[in-house]
């Protein structure tokens, strides 16, 4: 019987045989990697790779979550502009639901009357611009490297077809800058980092060398399935196990080392970076996209006038903790009591990948 790509990739035996390299080429020897990828979270839990590793091996949930990784600020901001008359939020669902001040979020500005509307994809935020000539839609940006260039795609099309009405609040962030702060703050200790797929279809290889070159970190991008993940497992500790730290493509078959020259094109036309806030670790510098001042008629910031306020933090919440491996989600006081994905206190519950959802779904909590 034929077997298919995808089960390959899925094969028992060959994930059997690679858990066997992993254990030879760590000799016992401890290795703490993270994954920055929301995907990447998920399959790791769903597959059951997780309680297959070697005790040796601790797995950390970083910040590759694009709602999870969403400052309080920012969620306050989006509150403010969901109560203006001729606004029209466009966003992705997961938005909805992560508590902003006081708790309330976007679902409960929904239910009060405020214009709201899902979308899949900024172009049909862009439909709903076409089709709305009165009102100001505002498209909420979020999300990494992968998200972008779609988004800077859609201000190009509102252009050429002048559609006046469409404007984007950019929250977007950048994964590089973020790890270099992780490597930077004492609280964590990272071995190796599982880099993200996606992301790096767009970025290629060379973002990522300073963690090899400045840091002696070895850096696997990595595919999704279970076969993938173990390959890029093996490639990180047998880097460790040699003294060597480099940035390996473990992804070939979709991931070019010199990733995609025509999406950084699109970035680099519409976008510039900017510091950007990042939900448990502040601020970093040049680690965001705002809008080329030459898109300043649909940048929200600039044409809605918005400014992002101090805001207090969700009392007793540690998704912050949780999205740079300072704790593990079960170690918050929170997490399976009163914060559940049914009643969410934290983003790091709200969304599918968040490493907070993925605990409670797939681990005896």
């Amino acid at each position: 019987m034929a077997v298919s790509f995808d089960s390959a990739f899925r094969d028992p035996e060959l994930c059997r045989t690679l858990i066997r390299r992993l254990e030879r080429a760590l000799q016992g020897r401890k290795m703490r990697f993270m994954e920055v990828c929301g995907t990447h979270t998920v399959a790791i839990f769903q597959s059951g790779l997780r309680s297959m590793l070697p005790d040796s091996v601790t797995h950390l949930s970083g910040p590759g979550c694009p709602v999870c990784v969403t400052h309080d600020a920012e969620i306050a901001a989006f509150m403010k502009l969901a109560g203006r008359d001729h606004v029209v939020l466009a966003t992705f669902g997961d938005l909805l639901r992560v508590p902003g001040p006081k708790g309330r979020c976007l679902k409960h500005a929904r239910a009060e009357g405020a214009r709201i509307e899902i979308v899949y994809s900024p172009l049909d935020a862009l439909a709903l611009a076409r089709d709305n000539p009165s009102d100001v839609i505002v498209f909420l940006g979020i999300g990494f490297e992968t998200t972008a260039p779609t988004v800077a795609a859609t201000l190009l099309a509102a252009r050429q077809q002048k559609i006046n009405n469409f404007c984007v609040f950019s929250l977007h962030k950048l994964v590089p800058p973020v790890l270099r702060t992780l490597l930077d703050d004492k609280a964590t200790d990272i071995n190796a980092f599982l880099l993200p797929g996606h992301v790096s279809t767009i970025l290629g290889m060379r973002p990522y060398s300073f963690l090899a070159e400045e840091y002696g970190v070895p850096g696997v991008i990595g595919g999704f399935e279970p076969v993938d993940i173990l390959l890029a497992l093996c490639t990180m500790a047998e880097q460790l196990r040699d003294g060597r730290a480099e940035i390996v493509n473990a992804y070939p078959r979709a991931v070019s080392d010199d990733g995609n020259p025509r999406a950084c094109e699109l970035l680099e036309q519409v976008f510039v970076k900017a510091d950007a806030l990042w939900r448990g670790l502040g601020r970093i510098p040049g680690s965001g996209y705002a809008l080329n001042p030459e898109y300043a008629d649909m940048d929200a910031r600039v044409r809605l006038g918005i400014q992002l306020e101090d805001v207090a933090p969700i009392p007793g919440c540690r998704c912050g903790d949780v999205l740079k491996g300072a704790i593990s989600p079960k170690q918050c006081p929170l997490f399976g009591k009163k914060c559940t994905p049914a009643l969410p206190v934290g983003p790091c519950m709200v969304s599918t990948e968040g490493s907070c959802a993925a605990w409670f779904k797939y681990t005896e909590h």
